[in-house]
């Protein structure tokens, strides 16, 4: 069952970026030379709003600022999951009560 689910999540992943004919990721790691604008579109919405809170956010306040309605559950997991994306290739951090901030 197990390996079941490990392939159905690979299948369900997002394919990688096509570059040259060489596989790259959508969402590169934060490294030197490498500009927040080459981050996709919405990706930049989420780092601005970050960036103009008045301190660490939660999720549902990153929605607010992107006009998401963050009543509905199955809008703010999809935008919570960006969130953790950018902490995981370190653009943004995340602090142990569950809020998000930039990076210093």
């Amino acid at each position: 069952m197990s390996d079941q689910l490990a392939d159905e999540r690979a299948a369900a992943a997002p394919p990688p970026g096509q570059v040259g004919g060489q596989a790259v990721m959508l969402i590169p790691h934060r490294e030197l030379g490498v500009e927040e604008t080459l981050l996709p579109r919405d990706y930049q919405r989420i780092l601005a709003v970050v960036r103009q809170a008045a301190g660490p956010v939660k999720a549902r306040q990153v929605g607010d600022g992107l006009g998401i309605d963050v009543r509905v559950r199955a809008k703010l997991e999809p935008l919570r999951g960006k969130l953790v994306r950018l902490v995981d290739r370190g653009w943004l951090r995340k602090l142990p009560d569950g809020r998000f901030t930039t990076r210093l």
